[in-house]
């Protein structure tokens, strides 16, 4: 990679953030994909450019959090973003960097004002319907993540609606996650080769970085050992909703 300096401490500084969310701070994993954003020449092409960089953060989640993992609330997804996947396959060649960033950050930012919403009703009026019991929410939330992970790695925020929806508590909600988006991420690399957004050069840039990433794990999961179950969740969603106006605006 013929980088300056400065892109390579960018790139550095992204792929730190990169192993926080892996390491517990879910819903920070939209600002690394922001700031390669930057870094690379498009969006799109830093989708795929990425991608083993996310790979191996997931690795290194799913062995510190697997024992948590609820995959009863997995098997309800799985389907429905593979379906989504498919949909983002056909639709990178037919929707440019513009449309993308503003469709990802209106349906993260729909999803999040439908969460403090039912938030905020069952304050008022106790406990109701919950999304989880919700026929549609499961595979809205899927094919939704499928096609914004293959177009935008931006399947974060929609996920941790999702988890907490679900009400898990901060380690299982962790380690679902890791397991959702490790094998999420590995079924979106036949496509993302297909479609040459994962080449020889990609792959020694992310070697190169790897090790910030492990860097950044053990910080998230210091991080995730200090912070209680409420602040968790407002981070989770702050976050989520934070990349989503960054879309957007």
């Amino acid at each position: 990679m013929n980088f300056e300096i400065w892109q390579w401490a960018v790139a550095a500084l992204a792929a730190v953030l990169v192993g926080v969310s892996k390491g517990g701070i879910t819903g920070m994993g939209f600002l690394p994909v922001v700031i390669f954003a930057q870094v690379l020449p498009s969006t799109r092409e830093s989708t795929g450019f990425v991608l083993p960089l996310l790979i191996f953060g997931d690795l290194v989640a799913v062995l510190n959090y697997r024992r948590h993992t609820q995959w009863s609330h997995l098997w309800k997804l799985f389907p429905w973003t593979a379906a989504g996947v498919l949909t983002g396959y056909f639709a990178m060649g037919r929707i440019n960097d513009w449309q993308t960033a503003k469709l990802i950050g209106l349906i993260i930012v729909g999803l999040v004002i439908l969460h403090v919403w039912r938030r905020r009703q069952e304050k008022l009026a106790g406990p109701g319907v919950e999304l989880v019991h919700v026929w549609w929410f499961a595979p809205t939330i899927g094919v939704l993540a499928g096609f914004t992970t293959l177009v935008a790695n931006a399947a974060g925020p929609l996920m941790a609606i999702y988890l907490l929806a679900m009400h898990l508590p901060k380690m299982e909600f962790v380690g679902t996650g890791a397991v959702f988006f490790m094998l999420l991420n590995w079924f979106k690399v036949p496509f993302m080769v297909n479609l040459g957004l994962i080449t020889a050069d990609s792959v020694k840039f992310n070697l190169f970085l790897a090790p910030a990433v492990l860097a950044g794990t053990f910080a998230g999961r210091w991080l995730l050992t200090r912070i209680n179950q409420k602040w968790f969740e407002n981070l989770a969603l702050g976050l989520s909703a934070l990349g989503a106006m960054r879309l957007l605006w």
